[in-house]
């Protein structure tokens, strides 16, 4: 017999139960006719990651309502929904099985990951079991599925190998369902996976994973079909939800055909997903860039445009006497370019007025870090405010290697509800800016911006004090791969920059402690997946 799959590669809502529900049930009416088998992602109905809503009693009871009136909704077919399961006072993260009308069964993760973003010992509970699960149709015949939860594929740090003690109990082939977070380098080590299983047991492998932005995470979506050759044979769409039919058994195919995605366009891609559904999901459809004229606010601009819309994306230029013209002209030229709404609002006035206040505080004093950062939280207040008028959220600018340095006003311009490229480090900036600038005939960002010498324009005649070619990519080793001073040193870094840089990092966590959420594209971002004492002495 032929078996019909469907992969439903959704988007669902942390915590909003009943929409999930109807996603799940707009899939059944328009896969259900066509399908003997339609598989949804990890935690499909309640939303990953739920963190502490799994603690709320009320939260668990209405899963468990959803799910039963999911159950009434499936025909003469096999569902397998992504949820989370109560036994006593346990509680698992589980792949239930429906047919026809009736919880058929269900499978549990049986590894819970505890690194990085994912906390998952803190609610779950391991699978008591690993066995193979069998489908069978009106006909007598049978389908063993050796279905498991996202984590139970990357086991190399584990002494259980789930896949292994399935495959060794006899199967017909892996069905995996997932909530695999994107990063920039995580497509490819998951089709590596996944053919190192395929090639062990001979066995075909269904991957179906989920999309969508949930606070700082994005899912990739990019389900995945091997024949039991290690031959992909279908790829869901990457960043978009999908709805992707295989038949069962699998045909030879001629192997990788789909056509791998750009590095700059995989993190854009990424970024402008993540973007989008923030701002969909906490109910807000305008955004308030402040436009420096540099850089990184001119690509936040230009991938909410592409997230939100131009007529969403509100630009606002707010000068001082430190400000050259070029600046203004240059952030002019971009919004006219994205068609943006501009506006231009001077703060001269407000800053010396600010220091005439202070001045008790300020007087027999020199000019300083104190001054300087008072503008930057002047349009931090006017941002904020605009943004409160127009119940807008506020974008904010600073990139990873800014926010590893420290290199951001707190109050200032780190002011705002989502960082979109606080995980994006400046080389990947400038990257991103010369791939957007490439894509069409149009150059969207201004060549000067491009190549003018990065300055906060806080005090006259300033620049950025770092060499961002060798101090990029330095910040990221350090939190990315957490290199020792013996192993930069080795590398050809100089000590002194490198302690250097170190102190600043640890300095910093105290203003990241209060930044807002950063999308995450790497493998080590600033925020949930990075825990660092704010009080921290540790020299190296």
């Amino acid at each position: 017999m032929t078996w019909r799959v469907a992969l439903a590669q959704i988007n669902p809502t942390v915590g909003d139960i009943s929409g999930n529900l109807e996603l799940h049930r707009e899939v059944l009416s328009q896969a259900g006719s066509d399908s003997d088998i339609i598989i949804f992602p990890e935690c499909s109905l309640p939303g990953y990651p739920a963190q502490d809503l799994l603690f709320e009693q009320s939260f668990l009871r209405d899963i468990s309502s959803a799910l039963k009136d999911l159950t009434q909704s499936v025909g003469d077919f096999w569902v397998i929904v992504g949820t989370v399961r109560r036994e006593g006072e346990a509680l698992f993260n589980s792949a239930v099985v429906l047919h026809a009308g009736e919880l058929f069964g269900w499978r549990d993760k049986s590894l819970l990951p505890t690194y990085d973003v994912f906390d998952e010992a803190r609610y779950f509970t391991p699978a008591h079991t690993i066995e193979p699960l069998v489908l069978h149709n009106g006909k007598g015949e049978q389908l063993r599925l050796g279905l498991h939860i996202c984590e139970d594929l990357w086991d190399q740090v584990y002494e259980k190998k789930v896949c292994d003690i399935l495959g060794a109990q006899g199967i017909d082939l892996f069905v995996n369902i997932s909530a695999s977070p994107f990063r920039v380098d995580r497509d490819p080590r998951r089709r590596e996976l996944i053919s190192e299983k395929v090639e062990k047991w001979g066995k075909a492998y269904f991957y179906c994973n989920l999309v969508g932005g949930q606070d700082e995470l994005v899912f990739d979506g990019r389900s995945l079909v091997f024949n039991e050759h290690a031959q992909l044979i279908q790829v869901g769409k990457a960043f978009q939800e999908d709805l992707v039919f295989i038949d069962y058994p699998l045909k030879r195919g001629s192997g990788d055909t789909s056509r791998p995605i750009h590095r700059e366009r995989e993190l854009s891609d990424a970024i402008i997903l993540g973007m989008r559904d923030y701002f969909r999901k906490t109910g807000h459809q305008e955004a308030v860039v402040g436009l420096s004229g540099g850089i990184d606010s001119s690509l936040v601009a230009v991938l909410a445009v592409q997230a939100l819309g131009a007529k969403c994306v509100l630009g606002i230029s707010m000068p001082t006497s430190h400000n050259l013209p070029e600046s203004e002209e240059d952030a002019r030229q971009l919004a006219e370019n994205l068609g943006i709404r501009f506006e231009i609002l001077p703060i001269e006035s407000l800053r010396m007025n600010m220091l005439d206040v202070l001045q008790p505080f300020f007087q027999g004093t020199d000019p300083g870090i104190a001054e300087e950062n008072l503008q930057s939280r002047i349009r931090g207040s006017i941002l904020m405010a605009i943004a409160n008028k127009r119940d807008a959220l506020v974008l904010t600018t600073g990139n990873k290697t800014e926010v590893g340095l420290g290199y951001a006003t707190l109050y200032g311009d780190m002011a705002g509800a989502l960082a979109p490229i606080g995980d994006v480090t400046k080389t990947d900036v400038y990257r991103l800016a010369a791939s957007i600038n490439a894509l069409g005939d149009q150059r969207v960002i201004p060549e000067r911006v491009i190549t003018k010498t990065p300055s906060a324009e806080l005090r006259a005649d300033q620049v950025d004090p770092f060499d961002y070619d060798v101090v990029s990519p330095l910040v990221d080793k350090l939190v990315l791969n957490r290199a020792s001073n013996a192993e930069l040193e080795a590398e050809g870094y100089d000590a002194d920059l490198v302690a250097r840089i170190r102190r600043l990092v640890v300095t910093a966590e105290y203003k990241r402690r209060q930044a807002a959420p950063s999308i995450r594209v790497s493998g080590k971002a600033f925020g949930i997946g990075r825990r660092y004492p704010i009080v921290n002495h540790y020299v190296e």
